[in-house]
Formats: C-alpha cells, structure tokens, sequence
C-alpha cells in the first residue's frame, strides 16, 4: 500500500465509518445538532435522510458515542425486520431475558414493563435505526405504535430514523399519515460544497499522519468533488484510487492525470463538461502538432 510512500500511519479515505475522522462539516454538525435537541426535548420521532454515501451512519455512530450517560441506547443497524422480530430485536437491546415461548402480547407487555423500568432508574431510552428505509411497511406500524408507551409526562420511547430518501417516498402515502405526523424533528443531508469537500479531503490526510505539502491540491481536488457530485463517500474512493495510481508511478504528489485515471474507473462519477472538453481539445491538438510534424518529416525526406 502507500501509506510509507506518503508518510501515512493509516489509510486515509477507508469506507467504513470512524468517528475518529469525523469532520465539523456543515450538514454534518446541523443534523447532529438537531438530534441531540430533539432528544433533550423528549420528542417521539427524529429523521435523518440523505443520498447513498452522504455520512449518515457515521453521524450515527458518532451520535450515540456522544450520549449522555442518562440515555439508554438501543441500536439495530439492519432493520429489515418483520413486527415480530423487531420486537424480539428490541427487547434483547433492552437487556430483556425471555422465554421463547411468550407470545407477541406477553413480549410487549414485558418491553413495556422494561421501559418503565429503565424510566424510574432516570434513564431516557433512545431506539436508533440505521438503513430505517429498509423497513417494512408493517414494522414501521409497529414503531409507531412503540412510541405510545408514555407516561403523564414523557414518552417511555424515542425512535431515531436514519434513512435514504426513499423513506421519505414511503411516508407521504396517506397509510402512513400517523407516523408521518409523529416525526417532529427531521434533517436532509446535502453533499459537500467546493470548499467543504476540498477542507474534508485536507483533513483526513491530516488525520492520517499526512504532514507537509498536500497530497491533492485544490485544482484537482475540486475535479474530485465535480466528479463526485459532494458524495463523501464517491470522494474517498477517488481520493483513494488517486493515491494509488501516485503511489504507481512512484510519484509524490497526485496529479490530474491521477484523478481522471480513479474518475474513468469508478461508477456513479464521471468527468465534468469542461473536463471533457479539455481532454478533447488536448487530443485534437495532439493530433494536429502529430500531422504537421509527419508532413515537415516526409517533406524533409522529399
């Protein structure tokens, strides 16, 4: 690999969500602020959406390592789940021990009793969802009605929904109107702008042990977010294939042709228009400085 070659102690632009890389971008910092109000308020439901690859579960993975130790979290990163074992999912989050003979009625009464529990103890219980647009149709029912266990003063349950846009599909049919009335607080991620993306990419090389001259300079670094459409996700894999198409040549630094080699390789991403065009207008002139130069040889030659 080319973490020696660039003077790295870890690989930058890995895929997996490290909180240890989190970054104070904009959107980012907006939706974390936005949960941890409505989780001080008490609301029942909290939405965050956004594209494929937009940071969803590492804001996630860095909500629930920033709880207050009053908060109980329940966490289930695949939720596509049947009403059944979403409650079984639950209960077993709740530290719940069960036979597994009960039937669904007994095994909410006891999630119920558990809640109630945990409440007493001064404990607020937060249910997270990651991938929540996986869902199905009768599992979000079940949700919501999870979240009409409460007290006189406060509900016994707050849902935290992270999800694709789909989701969003999903909850404006009219079946889903109660659900969709519950959700008090909700976020949209958008991508990266230029600068954002250009200070994002600066800081995970930081982060990785990267000191002295920058790896990607802004020019190119803007032809990756062009490329990328702001996707942090798209952003580390061609930040990623950049480095190692430098590190292939045995270069110092990433160069243009670095980055078009990662954009030409990756899916979901391509050149923008003036990009192409200057590829082409390179390639036309090329072609015509290779034409005069055959007809001054041949011509010599006569």
């Amino acid at each position: 690999m080319y973490l020696q070659h660039f003077g790295l102690a870890q690989t930058p632009f890995s895929l997996t969500p490290n909180t240890e890389f989190f970054f104070g971008l904009a959107p980012h910092v907006e939706a974390l602020q936005v949960l941890q109000t409505a989780l001080q308020t008490g609301e029942g439901f909290i939405k965050v959406t956004g594209e494929v690859g937009t940071g969803k579960t590492l804001i996630c993975r860095k909500l629930i390592n920033e709880l207050p130790q009053r908060f109980h979290c329940a966490y289930l990163p695949n939720p596509y789940l049947s009403p059944a074992e979403l409650r079984w999912a639950v209960a077993l989050e709740l530290g719940l021990k069960y036979s597994a003979d009960i039937d669904q009625i007994q095994l909410t009464g006891l999630i119920q009793q558990q809640l109630l529990a945990l409440c007493a103890h001064g404990h607020s219980i937060v249910l997270v969802l990651d991938e929540a647009q996986a869902l199905p149709d009768e599992s979000l029912e079940a949700l919501r009605l999870f979240t009409n266990l409460e007290t006189e003063s406060r509900k016994l349950l707050q849902v935290v929904l992270f999800a694709q846009p789909e989701l969003d599909e999903r909850l404006n049919q009219h079946s889903f109107r109660q659900l969709r009335q519950r959700i008090t607080f909700s976020y949209c991620l958008r991508p990266l702008t230029l600068d954002e993306a250009d200070a994002y990419v600066q800081h995970r090389l930081s982060v990785a042990g990267r000191v002295g001259q920058p790896l990607f300079d802004h020019k190119n670094t803007r032809v990756l977010v062009a490329a990328s459409k702001g996707i942090p996700r798209l952003i580390n894999i061609l930040a990623h294939k950049a480095l190692l198409l430098s590190f292939g040549e045995g270069a110092k630094r990433v160069e243009y042709r670095h980055v078009k080699g990662a954009i030409i390789d990756t899916q979901d991403t391509k050149l923008s228009y003036r990009a192409r065009w200057f590829w082409f207008m390179l390639l036309s002139l090329i072609s015509v400085i290779s034409g005069i130069g055959l007809q001054l040889f041949y011509g010599a030659s006569v």
